[in-house]
């Protein structure tokens, strides 16, 4: 689905109510994103894009102070975001094993995550419960919102916007994903997403990114396999 990396650009987002609201999130470092397996995961370090900058300034009438990869957000250091030794192990929740049944394909990339980020991951999660794909499912959402939004729900982000692709997966109107409104409200786009992965032939039994792939049709595959630990550590906290 997606042709460019205009999509790890900061934009406005959107939360699940329907009202805007102003996040940045970091743009990850350009070079190297297309790559195979084994090859090593960008580093997500350098502050948003000055177009989307340049975006938020006009919307809220001020500067945008902008620190490392959040700004004016509080930002989580749990087991959401360290290794996944640090997840605490609680009764009912989904083992390793099920959310990893075919263990990590190459480096993987890890991000901090703010207020805005875990509620869009806990609405994953709950359409995955509502949907039937289960943890596993939730695993392979939550890493691919990671790779297309950084797990932001984001609105169009005009000259910067990749074709009309909106929202927690980017997915497009043009491609028959649902009306703008539609896509960027995060129980929509999830369960479109879920919808579609059901589709897909034995998708428990492919590899994280061949799966999300299928769903996705994105020019860069490989991409979604480096956040797949981050997403397990996120569904084995929230679930």
């Amino acid at each position: 689905m997606k042709q460019n990396f205009t999509r790890w650009l900061p934009a406005i987002a959107k939360t699940p109510n329907r009202k805007s609201a102003l996040t940045v999130a970091g743009v990850v470092a350009l070079g190297g994103l297309a790559f195979g397996p084994t090859a090593i995961a960008a580093p997500v370090t350098s502050g948003p894009h000055s177009g989307a900058v340049a975006a938020i300034d006009l919307a809220t009438g001020k500067k945008t102070a902008v620190s490392g990869l959040t700004t004016g957000k509080k930002t989580v250091e749990s087991g959401l975001t360290t290794g996944s030794d640090k997840v605490p192990t609680k009764a009912n929740r989904p083992s390793r094993e099920e959310l990893i049944p075919h263990g990590l394909e190459g480096a993987q990339s890890r991000i901090p995550l703010d207020d805005a980020q875990i509620a869009n991951a806990k609405a994953i999660i709950k359409a995955a419960k509502e949907t039937g794909v289960g943890e596993r499912g939730a695993v392979i959402g939550i890493a691919t919102s990671l790779q297309e939004s950084k797990l932001y729900n984001l609105g169009h982000l005009g000259a910067y916007n990749d074709h009309d692709s909106q929202g927690l997966f980017q997915q497009r109107p043009s491609s028959g994903w649902g009306t703008p409104d539609q896509i960027t409200d995060p129980d929509y786009a999830a369960k479109a997403f879920f919808g579609a992965l059901k589709n897909v032939g034995g998708w428990r039994q492919l590899p994280l990114t061949a799966a999300a792939q299928t769903v996705q049709v994105s020019a860069f595959p490989y991409a979604y396999a480096q956040w797949e630990e981050q997403a397990a550590d996120i569904v084995q906290q929230l679930w």
